[in-house]
């Protein structure tokens, strides 16, 4: 049942034997198993639709199917992740490709033997392009922020040109302030595979996210209410567990500070025929104001040719009170504040945190699922059952 606006705090949750904040892959895989197992579910969300960042809907004017919070791309080697939810989607074989504008030329991403070759004008072979690299990768033995992990992994020529005006970019930030860690999300390959996942399990849902969602939280069980937001609610709230998925700074009213978020901006544009002849294309070169631009129709192929085309381009910048937070800054400073607040979430012994926002961390899709499958084992089903 999916209801709404605010029909009053105690509509909302009459009943309710658990209530989750947020219809994102967290709460919504909270919410269906304890559906599964006959516990009455309130879901609410701010938004006006289920899916979170995930949510996808077709455009009326060309029929492509858009996505509305940025491009999203499902793989994994979890197995166990993969059979639950084909239980309400099918699956169409999707394996990603990116591109990127550097210095007026273009060259294939994740950086692999064949961005290597066209960089310097040879091709090389992998132990050609290994030697290169560790030429031009300077003494980081230990790197302690994103610029020497980066230049570590492919020297500097490559940092240079690929990584370090797109990462000021879409962080609003100098890379050697950033973790080291965020930029072993991007491989480095020496060979000619350009895809950009190498996930066992790369696919795109049949129907689209949004259907997984309307198909998840489709139990009698469970009362979906959009449209509403918690800190409003929740003073009408029976005492039931809490699964909250929301920004977790915020839960405990920011009073160690605001953490740091990145939000993105969208500008849809809708063209003739085909835009750029591809999916994403990353834009490398600081002087470019988007990080990016997605062209909706090539992520389902299997869906045939349109006239037109919609493309989407994307501007990052730190969010303020009033944006959408995405994706987590995680400097130092953020990592200490979330310590705090981690150590906040404990004392609440009837709510449990999670997904990117609520454990401030970037989490793929998969991830999400995988975190909420073992919530409910061993966080979520204990509460309910006491």
């Amino acid at each position: 049942m999916v209801c709404e606006g605010d029909a009053g705090a105690m509509s909302l949750f009459d009943g309710a034997d658990l209530i989750v904040v947020g219809a994102g892959f967290f709460g919504a895989t909270v919410a269906e198993h304890a559906a599964r197992e006959g516990f009455r579910v309130a879901v609410i969300d701010r938004r006006k639709h289920v899916g979170g960042n995930a949510f996808t809907y077709v455009d009326a004017h060309t029929g492509i199917e858009i996505h509305k919070y940025g491009p999203h791309i499902f793989h994994t080697n979890s197995g166990e992740v993969v059979d639950y939810l084909s239980r309400f989607t099918g699956w169409v074989p999707y394996e990603h490709r990116v591109w990127t504008t550097a210095g007026g030329r273009v060259f294939p991403m994740p950086i692999n033997l064949a961005t290597i070759s066209l960089f310097t004008g040879r091709l090389m072979s992998p132990r050609e392009a290994r030697a290169w690299v560790a030429e031009h990768a300077g003494g980081f033995p230990a790197p302690g922020n994103l610029e020497e992990k980066a230049i570590s992994l492919i020297g500097r020529p490559l940092y240079e040109a690929f990584i370090r005006g797109y990462t000021q970019k879409q962080w609003q930030t100098d890379p050697s302030l950033l973790p080291a860690e965020v930029i072993t999300r991007l491989p480095v390959r020496y060979s000619f595979d350009n895809r950009y996942f190498s996930d066992t399990f790369q696919m795109m849902p049949e129907h689209g996210y949004t259907a997984i969602f309307e198909r998840m939280l489709a139990s009698p069980n469970i009362a979906v209410h959009l449209g509403v937001d918690w800190f409003s609610a929740r003073g009408g709230a029976p005492d039931v567990p809490v699964v909250y998925t929301g920004p977790i700074d915020r839960y405990f009213g920011e009073r160690l500070g605001r953490l740091g978020w990145r939000t993105v901006d969208f500008a849809h544009e809708v063209h003739e025929g085909d835009f750029q002849g591809c999916a994403v294309m990353n834009y490398a070169d600081a002087d470019v104001a988007w990080t990016r631009i997605a062209e909706f129709k090539h992520f389902a192929p299997w869906r045939g040719e349109f006239e037109k085309t919609v493309i989407a381009r994307e501007y990052s910048r730190f969010a303020g009170a009033r944006d959408e937070p995405y994706y987590p800054i995680n400097l130092a400073e953020d990592r200490a504040r979330y310590d705090g607040y981690r150590a906040l979430a404990a004392e609440e012994k009837r709510v449990v945190f999670g997904g990117r926002l609520g454990t401030y961390r970037y989490l793929d899709m998969h991830q999400a699922i995988g975190a909420a499958l073992r919530a409910w084992d061993r966080e979520v089903r204990p509460l309910l059952t006491r």
